[in-house]
């Protein structure tokens, strides 16, 4: 009999916690794999691109056990496993690497040649990533471990932090690395669009990293009210379809040095309709000459709940003339989140970054996960951690 539970997706607006199998030393083809270990999940989070999956808005299966963002235990592991013990507490990156091709040879190990079949990059629980099982379980297997997983180094203290280091698996380095390859630094003037969770880490990260004014904008009153609390400038996108005035009112110019689009494909305008190019459209426009927009948003390739049929197959009405003309660079894709979560973890280890609070990391059980995924769709101004175990209740 199975000691497994997971996430499992139904359908569109469908999710329910089921026994499933127990983790094996195995890949998604069957094949036995000694590079990997059994994780007992510590904790495990529900993120924004799981809810685009969970709306119809991709073209994932029923039947797919859910979860990339994990944190876990050490039970089992394969003979091929050197640099971990049974009894380490670790941080996965959602990226799924088998560390040896050139993708991941040269740190892009977003885009891994080898973990997926029908395209670059590999990832947990997630609609063409590779058939990896997800972690929103009590129990997962992960592969390439020694080169994967990133060891916490001491786990009392691990522990105590445990509602930050659960955000190194994703939204933290996804919210870094947007803000990285924005170029922001010292001085810089920032806007992330999107106040959800990776907008947040966006805008947390653009603090870190030397921004003198971060604005974040949304639709979502309770997200803005909170991004102001924890000591961001915010933009409600319903007062005005004009967001160069907007930001002008606060720093008295209507361009900034560094833009993030932490929304993605599912964007709306100022009409409340779907228009999944705003945000890219309105980066260029806000961005000066020479400035650099990064683009953690989820961008996909097929979406069946579109607007237009050109969007259903990932192409968006941008102006791209415009980011031309005015010399801007753009940073798409999956991050590679191997090159961040160590600095990211000594920031939180050492009271940095305190990114728990900033993304107000709200636990609950593995068993309210449904309740989760309907709060967080409704757009609460919360991060849903699940506790698979009862071990963070304290």
């Amino acid at each position: 009999m199975s000691t497994n539970r997971g996430v499992v997706y139904i359908g569109p607006g469908k999710v329910e916690v089921q026994d499933i199998p127990d983790a094996k030393l195995e890949a998604p083809d069957g094949r036995r794999i000694e590079h990997g270990v059994i994780l007992k999940v510590i904790s495990t989070n529900i993120c924004g691109s799981d809810q685009h999956m969970v709306r119809g808005r991709t073209t994932a299966e029923a039947g797919l056990i859910l979860g990339h963002e994990i944190t876990g235990e050490v039970i089992e592991k394969g003979a091929d496993v050197e640099m971990l013990q049974i009894g380490d507490i670790v941080s996965v990156p959602f990226n799924v690497a088998c560390g040896r091709c050139r993708c991941c040879r040269s740190g892009d190990t977003g885009v891994c040649l080898t973990v997926n079949p029908a395209r670059a990059g590999g990832a947990y629980g997630y609609v063409d990533m590779g058939g990896w099982i997800g972690g929103q379980a009590r129990y997962v297997t992960i592969p390439y471990a020694d080169f994967n997983l990133l060891k916490f180094p001491d786990r009392d203290r691990a522990m105590s932090k445990i509602r930050d280091l659960t955000m190194l698996s994703d939204i933290l380095p996804t919210g870094f690395h947007g803000a990285y390859k924005a170029g922001v630094g010292v001085g810089s003037v920032v806007y992330v669009a999107g106040a959800g969770p990776v907008g947040l880490a966006a805008a947390a990260s653009a603090r870190i990293l030397g921004a003198a004014v971060v604005m974040v904008g949304d639709f979502n009153k309770e997200r803005l009210a909170h991004a102001a609390k924890v000591g961001f400038e915010p933009v409600d996108l319903s007062k005005s379809d004009r967001l160069g005035d907007m930001i002008a009112e606060i720093t008295g110019s209507p361009e900034v040095d560094a833009a993030i689009d932490a929304v993605g494909f599912e964007a709306r305008g100022h009409s409340g309709g779907e228009q999944p190019a705003i945000v890219l459209n309105q980066m260029m426009e806000i961005t000066r000459a020479a400035g650099n927009i990064g683009i953690p948003g989820l961008y996909v390739t097929a979406d069946p709940g579109a607007v237009d049929a050109a969007a259903k197959e990932g192409s968006l009405s941008m102006r791209f003339g415009l980011g031309w003309a005015k010399a801007q660079s753009f940073h798409t894709g999956q991050t590679p989140v191997l090159k961040y979560n160590r600095q990211l973890m000594q920031a939180i280890l050492h009271d940095r970054l305190p990114i728990a609070d900033i993304v107000n990391a709200t636990i609950i059980p593995l068993d309210e996960a449904v309740q989760g995924y309907e709060s967080f769709d409704q757009g609460v101004a919360k991060k849903f951690v699940l506790d698979p175990h009862g071990g963070l209740a304290a």
